[in-house]
């Protein structure tokens, strides 16, 4: 089996083969963005059957899965995680449809994840956001601000890591990739996020971050590195103030989120004030002079989007 785009002969039908540089090279980020929107309209309107990811080794491996009914196709994910590891998360996916298809997983989960945090960051940010905050280094870090930067313009962006090291060798890369954008690294994330517009969150900590207190009165924050009931990267405070908290889906946030099964947990935040991304691009929330806050968890539909992208290239 080849590395790149190729085909292999097999009885039934052809399967395409997609590596890491071959979906960068297809699915752009402002692609992904549009192909997200279009997922959540349609998880919104009951167009996937969506069942309940498979945790196996505690959270060690994962599998999604997904169907789209008006097209019958379907996406299976599988994902192995170590934090110790870098990347952290490897994964393999397959679609089948029309055809067959089995790419990358890994490079899917990153552009995924950045490109539904670009929709959410254009719901909710304000239009005029000039300064991004990054918290985190590790693999999903890049895609956040390559989505951000794809729907605001963003004039600066903080970089801050535990690590110093990482977090000005990220700050050295996305330069070059983006220069009209100057990027600044360090440890200090109380500071890095006073001064905000919008903050992205990708990081494995149990803690908070920081307290609601060291937040601007008007921002946007996106988080998407707690994963588990045990893990944590927003604080309480923050959630029960905030003027909106939009999820991907209520059901998965309740069950996998660490920071909203907290916060619904201690009272200070009610189930029924989620707001469900889909429903959210249906709504049009009203613009906001105060706080909102978008916790994703991932979700099988995500990951379709890119793999119905993959799907349409020549």
């Amino acid at each position: 089996m080849s590395t790149g785009t190729g085909w292999v002969a097999a009885r039934v039908r052809v399967v395409r083969i997609f590596g890491a540089e071959d979906v960068r090279r297809v699915v752009s980020m402002p692609m992904a963005i549009e192909g997200m929107r279009q997922a959540f309209l349609d998880l919104a309107a009951g167009n996937f059957v969506l069942p309940a990811r498979q945790v196996f080794g505690d959270g060690a491996v994962l599998v999604m899965s997904t169907y789209h009914t008006p097209t019958r196709t379907a996406v299976v994910k599988k994902i192995s995680i170590d934090l110790d590891r870098d990347p952290a998360i490897r994964a393999l996916l397959i679609w089948t449809g029309g055809e067959q298809i089995v790419a990358d997983g890994t490079v899917i989960t990153t552009l995924r994840t950045g490109a539904v945090v670009g929709l959410a960051t254009d719901l909710l940010a304000p239009a005029d956001a000039t300064r991004l905050t990054l918290i985190g280094t590790g693999g999903q870090a890049a895609d956040q601000v390559r989505a951000v930067l794809a729907v605001r313009p963003i004039a600066e962006t903080m970089i801050a890591g535990r690590n110093p090291d990482r977090a000005r060798a990220l700050a050295a890369a996305l330069t070059d990739e983006f220069p009209q954008v100057k990027f600044i690294s360090g440890t200090n994330i109380d500071r890095a996020v006073a001064a905000a517009d919008i903050i992205c969150c990708a990081t494995s900590t149990s803690t908070p971050l920081f307290e609601a207190d060291a937040l601007p009165e008007r921002v946007h924050v996106n988080a998407i590195g707690a994963f588990r009931p045990t893990m944590r990267e927003l604080p309480r405070s923050l959630l029960a103030s905030a003027d909106l908290v939009l999820v991907d889906q209520r059901e998965a946030a309740l069950e996998e989120s660490g920071e909203i099964i907290d916060a619904v947990q201690s009272g200070a935040l009610s189930p029924d004030s989620l707001v469900e991304l889909g429903t959210a691009l249906t709504t049009h929330p009203q613009p906001t002079t105060g706080r909102t806050v978008f916790k994703s968890v991932g979700l099988g539909p995500q990951d379709w989007a890119i793999a119905r992208l993959l799907s349409q290239s020549p």
